[in-house]
């Protein structure tokens, strides 16, 4: 590349605007049809479990409170997941579905990557279980 070419180039770009967009300063519409974070609806829920048999990267876990009540916390395992929406397919009754709303999902913090989702006082009790009680999938009430 000759100097004057190189030099012509340099002068130019000092003229036109960037190229670049200004990310996370200025931001676009999400797609409609994105595959961001996993919402779950605890209300539609019977426990049938084909979510967390059908994902491929085991990002999935029901947890059961009381099923004759059909109370269970879904704990979703977002550094896991591929994205892939085989859950939200396997789900008979509607309660998955992937937003676009949230699809950002980069943190320092591992902690931030397990989500719990059902009713509040469910997921209190869940999380003040000892730790070996929640491995084999198994509670009692």
């Amino acid at each position: 590349m000759k100097m004057g070419t190189m030099l012509g180039d340099v002068i130019q770009s000092l003229f036109k605007p960037p190229a670049t967009e200004r990310y996370p300063f200025e931001r676009r519409a999400a797609p409609e049809r994105l595959r961001g974070l996993l919402r779950y609806d605890p209300t539609k829920c019977v426990g049938c479990q084909l979510c967390v048999r059908d994902c491929p990267s085991n990002a999935l876990e029901l947890i059961v409170v009381d099923k004759a009540a059909k109370r269970f916390v879904l704990r979703y395992h977002v550094d896991r997941c591929t994205f892939c929406a085989q859950c939200v397919v396997s789900c008979r009754f509607g309660c998955l579905k992937m937003t676009n709303e949230v699809w950002e999902l980069a943190s320092p913090d591992k902690d931030q990557f397990i989500l719990y989702y059902g009713n509040k006082s469910d997921i209190e009790s869940v999380l003040a279980r000892p730790f070996s009680r929640l491995v084999d999938g198994s509670a009692e009430n």
